[in-house]
């Protein structure tokens, strides 16, 4: 594609990015904050002439499963990282008063930044939006006991949209906030921060990693323990590290058992968030849509050879320990319902434990506090390695954004015909949410528990696999 120079100018400032030959235009690397280490961010106005033509920097981490297949570069990560990217469609200027898309993007809250290229907003511009896609610091630089600096880094860049994304063609008070994985449970904490009230009027949870989210006393807990491996008294000590310290004590720390893996997420009452997170989503009035994938966590399992080998005792004792005297049960249901080899039984029991039932218990719990909710289920199986991957977690993020074609997108979707159908349906959903306040499908509800299912054909579903939601009732 080729591409010139595009300027928006506003009061005071004139940010210079990038002009595509199909009349959109896309804004990189504009930094929203600057912080210090282990400190709260400043917010940062556009100001003078700003070159947004290259991305910015992306906070240091381990590279996870998406940042590998991508292509991850370490020398386009360091510390000075709160940078967004605003992605505009072709016509849009500051009358436009367009809806505003803003992606918090997962990874564990290790891992990840908004310009990876499965991300890239354009193509979901062009249905009528203004993107956004935003950095955020991870892991301990991000979440170290209490301090939530990373969430404080989400509220500070929607501070910023909210006071330059009209000059980009987006209306402030028009602002939906979606992420998956970590960013979908990053989102679903942001409904319980103060400091974002009335920032944001709709939230989209992609298969939101809700188990992550900590207690202060957790998060406390393991601050001591990362105090411990990094072999410092004091969070001034730990300020002092080298980053590649830090990044190790980091990754000593997550090899520790954890039911939730969350070593490093969002924490209730500490700084920016209210004591119950989840409590707070529930009564907040914002329409909600809430997804998982059939089969989140052969994403982690499918090419796990311990995994993989597990046999039918390994199964029993999995079912016994998840369903108690309900085992015998489960695993008949299962059987039924989910016909595979043990791993991939013992893998949807998982898939369920950790994203699944979360999801529909908050969802269960917003229709009891009257808020509005949506549901849908995400079960397109990849033709990758023969299907292997099935319905896996993160499958459905390059569907959102039409990046099918984005470099390692493939490898985990496949080259199935359907696939653009898809996508354009799900481009489709988010667009109605952000611009009507709801998706097509009906609000869910406990007596029918619409819920749309996303695959190569399309349905609204009442009360999928209502015997496996009883086993957890």
């Amino acid at each position: 594609m080729t591409t010139h120079e595009a300027t928006v100018t506003s009061d005071g400032w004139t940010v210079s990015g990038i002009a595509n030959d199909d009349g959109s235009t896309e804004y990189r690397g504009l930094r929203f904050a600057r912080a210090d280490r282990f400190c709260d961010p400043v917010d940062e106005q556009l100001v003078g002439a700003v070159d947004a033509s290259r991305w910015g920097l992306m906070c240091p981490q381990t590279p996870g499963f998406l940042e590998t297949m991508v292509g991850y570069d370490a020398d386009s990560a360091g510390e000075d990282c709160l940078h967004l990217n605003v992605f505009v469609p072709p016509g849009a200027s500051a009358d436009s008063k367009l809806p505003v898309l803003v992606w918090i993007h997962g990874g564990a809250y290790l891992n990840g930044a908004g310009s990876l290229a499965w991300y890239h907003g354009a193509r979901l511009a062009a249905r009528g939006a203004v993107v956004v896609t935003v950095n955020y610091r991870l892991g301990a630089l991000g979440f170290l006991g209490a301090d939530n600096f990373g969430t404080l880094d989400q509220v500070s860049a929607l501070r910023w949209v909210a006071s330059h994304i009209a000059s980009f063609g987006g209306n402030p008070s028009n602002v939906t906030i979606f992420g998956e994985s970590a960013g979908g449970s990053a989102v679903i904490s942001l409904m319980a921060s103060p400091a974002a009230d009335g920032l944001f009027h709709r939230v989209w949870a992609m298969s939101p990693s809700i188990g992550q989210l900590r207690t202060r006393e957790r998060a406390e807990t393991l601050l001591a323990e990362y105090l411990s491996i990094l072999s410092c008294d004091t969070l001034a000590q730990a300020a002092t590290a080298s980053i590649e310290d830090l990044l190790a004590a980091q990754n000593t720390l997550i090899t520790r058992p954890s039911a939730g893996y969350d070593f490093f997420s969002p924490a209730g009452g500490g700084s920016g968030l209210s004591h119950d997170i989840l409590g707070e989503a529930v009564r907040n009035g914002v329409p909600l849509v809430l997804g998982t994938t059939r089969d989140e966590n052969k994403l982690f399992s499918a090419f796990n050879a311990e995994f993989t080998s597990k046999n039918e005792a390994d199964w029993v004792a999995a079912s016994e320990s998840t369903f108690g005297s309900r085992a015998e049960e489960a695993r008949s249901v299962y059987a039924r319902l989910r016909a595979g080899e043990p791993w991939e039984l013992i893998s949807a029991v998982t898939t369920d434990v950790g994203f699944r039932q979360h999801a529909r218990r908050l969802a269960e719990a917003r229709v009891a506090a009257g808020t509005p909710t949506w549901m849908y289920w995400f079960t397109f199986a990849s033709t990758s390695f023969g299907g292997r991957f099935g319905s896996c977690h993160a499958l459905d993020i390059p569907f959102a954004f039409n990046t099918l074609d984005a470099q390692g997108a493939e490898a985990l979707t496949g080259d199935s015909p359907e696939r653009a159908a898809i996508a354009d349906r799900f481009g489709h959903e988010l667009i109605s949410l952000a611009t009507h306040g709801h998706p097509s499908w009906a609000q869910y509800d406990t007596s029918t528990r619409s819920t749309l299912v996303i695959d190569a054909t399309t349905t609204l579903v009442d009360d999928p696999e209502p015997e496996i939601r009883a086993l957890f009732s």
